[in-house]
């Protein structure tokens, strides 16, 4: 990807937090990113010189498309950043990609629960909170509400029949104050049970009454002078304020959900979606729908919903969604409309994220007419002729011939709706015999693609070949040997009716006379007439000059060479006078020359 290009597109961007993904051509993910503030961050990698590295650069070079998926918080960001790494394990993401994941606080599924910090999720029974972005922020967590309600932390079955037994003896960490000695019935049940309700409701983000209680313990520190013992207590509450809040992207009790959420104006729609396995984000998209029939947002919701399932060849185990669905349409599939909780905060994130699409459409809408004619007629070619992205490279063939003679091709560029010059190629077919048109186009679009493969350039995102259905066909079988179908768009455009084909289709596409995607497309294909007329006329006039020189008696193949280099063509070796082809050539050549070429047959 260009600056350039990128720098069309840089304003559309959120300067919000979020997590981006770079893909290439081929939609492969090539890199996920977590950022503040995308705007700024995305545009690092195209301004900042920090980023010159040898791998960036590969990275920068491969781009082809970006997207992004806002979150509420840079936490958020961190852990949905490393969800999609270890589900895609991006080509250019270095960290993330073994199998070391974030850790959660587990509460054992066993008699007298113990609490302790596990990188292992397993469905046991056992419940997890997290994952938290700092080993070292929930030991300290987990110090605050154990010493507030101390625990045991030692692997013994305390079945009832094992503790009434006396097969255990307290430990040091009973003497210590650790622990109130479970193993030999000093705690009961219910005392332990009641620790472990607390240390939930802490997890969970209830943390108000802990705070109250360490409030109290430090004030009463601190009117004892144990000023201390008063900080260290200080220290856990900014430590349990800052890092407690729980994160709305990542949940262990969630698994195998599909979360889309619906926004809408006037005839704009937008979808997100957001696929949830084993607790983590794995995948996330965002559609745009433009209504055609009256359908409603419910109908067009379902179309999307089934388009999913359809990709993903399999049924949904369980669909949350914003809006209310047809009963009929999804009997047998678990559908939730959520008021509250952790589903409740993920649906409102996926609206957040359509929203924000539907905003960001409206608002090109609007600045569509205030924006550079460029962009403007580069939007609506987009539009008109029905492409995946905008054309800002576009590339035309015409080939030119008169009876056969001399054929050529001619390939025009324009970039961002202007003729880059320095990039228009010629080609002498070298394959064809005789007037042959499809063959031509044929070898000439073959020729251009192989080597801007082997140079390993960047494809325009379309070409359009001159010449209808017949020139088209043969150009696709070019690009078909390359294996470069459906990665360009191409198209043909008849010359009588200004007709439009696309490959596989038999009926034309009819553009108003009066657009400017039509304008631009003539535009093209007129300078490609006239940049392979003018090559043409080169060669012919060539052509002209080798032939009159063969019938000169005296007159060798070298010094024919110095007169084609020299002259070039034949009206210019006639309209040169005595002494100048004295001068290039030597008087008993030159004579030899100006004799001939002022016989009256050849004036």
């Amino acid at each position: 990807m260009t600056y350039e290009y990128f720098d069309t597109i840089r304003h559309s961007l959120p300067e919000e937090a979020g997590v981006y993904r770079y893909y290439d051509e081929q939609a492969k993910l090539l890199y996920v990113g977590k950022a503040k503030n995308l705007r700024k961050r995305v545009a690092s990698y195209f301004t900042n010189k920090r980023y010159e590295g040898a791998r960036i650069r590969m990275l920068v070079a491969k781009i082809f498309n970006i997207e992004y998926t806002l979150v509420s918080t840079e936490q958020d960001a961190l852990l949905l950043e490393n969800s999609l790494i270890k589900e895609h394990q991006p080509k250019y993401n270095v960290q993330l990609k073994d199998d070391k994941t974030y850790p959660y606080v587990c509460i054992k599924n066993e008699d007298f629960p113990r609490v302790f910090i596990t990188r292992n999720f397993e469905r046991d029974g056992s419940e997890y909170f997290g994952p938290y972005t700092s080993v070292s922020r929930v030991r300290i967590i987990l110090d605050v509400f154990l010493k507030a309600f101390p625990l045991r932390n030692c692997n013994l079955n305390l079945t009832k029949k094992n503790i009434d037994s006396g097969k255990f003896k307290v430990c040091l960490e009973y003497h210590i104050g650790n622990c109130l000695g479970p193993c030999v019935a000093k705690q009961t049940k219910e005392s332990y049970d009641e620790s472990i309700k607390q240390i939930r409701l802490i997890l969970k983000g209830n943390i108000s009454w802990v705070i109250d209680e360490l409030n109290l313990k430090m004030n009463e520190h601190a009117s004892n002078f144990e000023f201390e013992k008063a900080n260290y207590i200080k220290e856990k509450l900014l430590h349990l304020q800052s890092y407690m809040a729980k994160s709305t992207i990542v949940n262990p009790k969630l698994d195998d959900i599909d979360i889309f959420a619906l926004a809408t104006q006037d005839d704009l729609f937008f979808v997100n979606y957001m696929k949830l396995g084993n607790g983590s984000i794995i995948a996330t998209r965002t559609f745009q729908i433009k209504k055609k029939n009256e359908e409603s947002a419910e109908e067009i919701l379902q179309s999307v919903i089934d388009e999913i399932a359809f990709e993903a060849d399999k049924d949904f185990s369980e669909i949350v969604t914003n809006i209310n669905l047809d009963e009929e349409w999804n009997a047998g599939i678990k559908t939730t409309l959520p008021l509250a909780g952790d589903k409740k905060k993920l649906i409102d994130l996926a609206y957040r994220n359509a929203q924000y699409a539907l905003k960001e459409k409206l608002t090109q809408l609007i600045k569509i007419k205030n924006e550079t004619p460029a962009l403007r007629i580069l939007t609506q070619a987009q539009v008109d002729l029905r492409l995946k992205e905008m054309p800002i490279h576009i590339e035309c063939f015409d080939n030119s011939n008169i009876q056969g003679t001399n054929p050529v091709s001619a390939c025009v560029v324009f970039k961002n709706a202007r003729p880059s010059k320095k990039d228009y190629r010629h080609f002498k077919i070298k394959t064809v015999e005789g007037p042959n048109d499809f063959a031509s186009m044929e070898e000439a679009v073959y020729r251009r693609y192989k080597r801007m493969i082997d140079e390993e350039q960047k494809l325009p995102q379309l070409v359009i070949i001159d010449g209808g259905k017949g020139q088209l066909s043969s150009a696709m079988k070019s690009i078909e040997k390359l294996g470069l179908n459906g990665k360009m768009a191409v198209i043909g455009i008849a010359k009588r009716l200004e007709e439009l084909y696309y490959p596989d289709d038999s009926l034309p596409l009819y553009i108003d006379k009066k657009s400017e995607t039509l304008k631009l497309i003539q535009k093209l294909r007129d300078e490609a007439h006239r940049f392979g007329l003018s090559f043409h006329r080169k060669l012919r006039s060539k052509s002209a000059l080798v032939s009159e020189l063969d019938d000169i008696k005296g007159i060798g193949e070298e010094t024919k060479k110095e007169i084609l280099t020299t002259y070039k063509t034949l009206s210019n070796l006639k309209n040169a006078n005595l002494d100048e082809l004295k001068a290039s050539f030597g008087n008993h050549k030159a004579c030899i020359l100006y004799e001939f070429l002022n016989k009256e047959d050849l004036e």
